[in-house]
């Protein structure tokens, strides 16, 4: 039977037109309060009532958490930069095209309009059984529902699971974690850097949330070093739906090339964990060897082990071996 939902909870709405003053409403709400950056993950909750709030902190005001800057050792983009302008900034194509191009597949035109990327890396697990208010682990409960003979689990993890299957569903954190980007959060003691990768967090750190911030921060901006600029960059993301629809699986890789030999490599998979997977031991792999079809078929067999499927998502397992293969590679199948 369909549950019926009624209209949004009441809760008290905060504009503040400062990183400072929301930093201060931040900490005087603490655990009450709900960071709004473009609204596309919060409205999913509040209008289900599946999750309810004291007080909306929205920072769409906040003119020094927006745009992308040039820095001595690279970009700072603000996390409250549209995905439409981190598609389409000529610094960001120019220098760091992986995440334009993961920028430019999430969704829809429409949602990148409005959908930040600080909203997209910090989006909370699309589980349906979390989002539809079931008492999973992740809610608070004793069970993943997901991980149950009879589950509808198509979307879910193959790595890493710990209790809970839920799946890291963002685009651009891939990205982020292949080009070593670093992600600046504040809070009202002070300011803090975390590497990317470190950023996201597992069910066995924290089932109650997928990233590192805790109540009373906020991300403020995503630092890109000049590191892996101009590198040869791949990135692939298989959906449902070309349009709208969230990753099956996506990958995002940076290679370093001295003719036809990989000199180093970046390569990190999402939507197969509860956090998007770096691939040390691929990247290790290949390091001094040709970028041959050999050498990416072997990395692609290296990046599946140990990945066990649920009832439903047995695809999960080659689609992610193809994708690392052709991310090796560089290229993509053919289309007709």
């Amino acid at each position: 039977m369909a549950t019926i939902h009624d209209v949004m909870p009441m809760f008290a709405l905060y504009q503040p037109e400062s990183v400072a003053d929301a930093l201060r409403l931040l900490d005087r709400f603490g655990t009450s309060a709900w960071t709004m950056a473009g609204g596309m993950d919060t409205f999913d909750w509040l209008k289900d009532r599946t999750k309810r709030t004291e007080a909306v902190v929205e920072l769409s005001n906040i003119a020094e958490l927006q745009g992308i800057r040039q820095t001595g050792g690279g970009l700072e983009i603000g996390a409250m930069t549209t995905l439409t302008r981190v598609e389409t900034h000529p610094l960001v194509k120019e220098r760091f095209r992986l995440l334009s191009e993961a920028a430019g597949l999430v969704a829809s035109p429409q949602i990148r309009h409005q959908g930040t990327l600080g909203g997209n890396i910090t989006q909370d697990a699309r589980c349906w059984y979390y989002r539809s208010g079931w008492p999973c682990y992740r809610a608070g409960g004793n069970i993943c529902y997901a991980d149950t003979p009879t589950a509808i689990n198509r979307e879910h993890a193959i790595l890493n699971a710990d209790r809970c299957v839920a799946v890291s569903p963002s685009d651009t954190a891939p990205a982020l974690i292949a080009l070593d980007a670093t992600m600046v959060i504040r809070s009202a003691s002070g300011e803090r850097t975390v590497p990317a990768r470190d950023y996201f967090i597992g069910p066995g750190v924290d089932i109650t949330r997928l990233t590192v911030i805790r109540p009373g921060e906020l991300l403020t901006a995503i630092r890109i070093p000049d590191v892996w600029a101009g590198a040869d960059f791949y990135f692939e993301k298989v959906r449902d739906r070309q349009a709208w629809d969230f990753p099956l699986v996506n990958v995002a890789s940076a290679i370093r090339l001295a003719g036809n030999t990989i000199q180093s490599a970046r390569i990190v998979v999402g939507a197969v964990a509860a956090t998007p997977l770096r691939l040390d031991r691929v990247e290790a792999f290949i390091a001094g060897k040709p970028r041959t079809a050999q050498t990416a078929e072997a990395a692609g067999r290296m990046a599946i082990e140990g990945a066990m499927a649920l009832a439903h998502n047995g695809y999960k397992i080659p689609l992610m071996r193809n994708l690392v293969m052709r991310a090796i590679r560089g290229t993509a199948p053919a289309t007709t």
